[in-house]
């Protein structure tokens, strides 16, 4: 079957094949009726524009390569689908490198997979503390190059979203329910996110003289979410409030809380951290801070394409954070558990009991 032509989209949509041919390099002097009847014809006519052809003539196509965390997680995933989404709306091309293993030697293995693949411009969403990032944006060479996942004050390009906004909105949320006793749920100690929400989470509630009533590491997983509430509710301590370091995370947490015999809200309240699209359909669903994802697609992507030539884009942008309430929160209840309850919860006792070793 023949392909279609610039020349077949030209004559179905009763235009010059010079007003396709602007509207397929994106052209900005040509008017939006326009446009919008030369879009319907290539769709029409299912028109592939070819970009090798164009790279040939003269006229190349931004590429950009985004190296990013595992996409297994909720977050990288949302974020890397707003950056092909905006991306395609801009005329840009898209290729995805995964970091497969942890530290900056993994990092830069993507970025080199990535830069052999010719890209004109860099997005990198993957934790690199300082030193790393600097490195990582020297293997770019002259390549524009913007991170994602980095401290505000590391001397390069980045967008990221405020953790010292959204640690204090977890923490004021609590206080203005009455809570005292809270746990912190954080992510891995590697990334730097994890490292500036739990920094963040200590200022704010020394602020208000309070402690951590309990401190736990995850790995961004909702298993760990909850494997490392069981270990803390088997171990004795019982906060009225959790603030955990993202949705996956909160999720496994509520798991723990439920199979423990306690309630999600009524007994331990849970903060979580992103807002990503299923955490309004947890059981119950799920106070969080949002990140506007989609936000930083569009931000991210319009930043990288200016950054070859408009000096004023250089440095760090912050973006804002809120406060998504949902039913996760309540005040910390003065009532005795209903007879229901403790039962339940003598059933837990005897079952983690019967589990213990036999002493020596």
């Amino acid at each position: 079957m023949k392909p279609v032509t610039l020349y077949d989209v030209a004559e179905h949509a009763s235009v010059s094949y010079q007003t396709v041919s602007r509207v397929v390099n994106q052209a900005s002097h040509v008017s939006a009726k326009t446009r919008q009847k030369v879009e319907a014809a290539m769709a029409e006519l299912n028109y592939i524009p070819n970009r090798v052809a164009q790279q040939l003539a003269g006229k190349q196509t931004p590429l950009i390569g985004v190296a990013t965390a595992n996409l297994a997680l909720h977050a990288p995933s949302q974020i890397v689908a707003a950056i092909k989404s905006r991306a395609d709306r801009s005329g840009a091309s898209v290729v995805i490198a995964m970091v497969e293993r942890s530290g900056v030697e993994a990092c830069k293995a993507a970025v080199h997979n990535l830069l052999s693949q010719r890209v004109t411009g860099l997005i990198i969403n993957y934790p690199l503390d300082e030193e790393d990032a600097i490195a990582v944006a020297a293997t770019c060479g002259t390549v524009p190059v913007l991170f994602l996942d980095v401290s505000d004050q590391t001397p390069i390009n980045s967008v990221i979203f405020s953790h010292d906004d959204g640690a204090r909105l977890g923490v004021e949320h609590l206080v203005q329910h009455r809570h005292q006793r809270i746990a912190l749920l954080s992510g891995p100690r590697t990334s730097v996110s994890a490292r500036l929400r739990h920094a963040g989470w200590h200022k704010y509630l020394a602020h208000y003289q309070l402690q951590p009533a309990a401190e736990m590491e995850g790995d961004w997983s909702a298993m760990s979410g909850f494997q490392q509430t069981l270990h803390m509710l088997n171990a004795g301590h019982l906060p009225t409030a959790m603030l955990v370091a993202n949705d996956q995370m909160a999720l496994g947490a509520m798991r723990a809380i439920s199979e423990f015999g306690l309630r999600v809200a009524v007994d331990i309240s849970v903060i979580g951290y992103d807002d990503t699209e299923d955490s309004a359909c947890y059981i119950p669903p799920l106070t969080t801070i949002r990140q506007d994802f989609a936000m930083l697609g569009q931000t991210s992507v319009d930043r990288l394409l200016q950054l070859s030539h408009d000096e004023s884009t250089y440095g760090n942008q912050l973006l804002p954070v809120t406060l998504v309430e949902r039913k996760t929160v309540q005040p910390p209840t003065t009532q005795h558990a209903s007879p229901q309850a403790l039962a339940d919860s003598l059933i837990q006792l005897a079952r983690q009991i019967s589990q213990l070793p036999p002493k020596m």
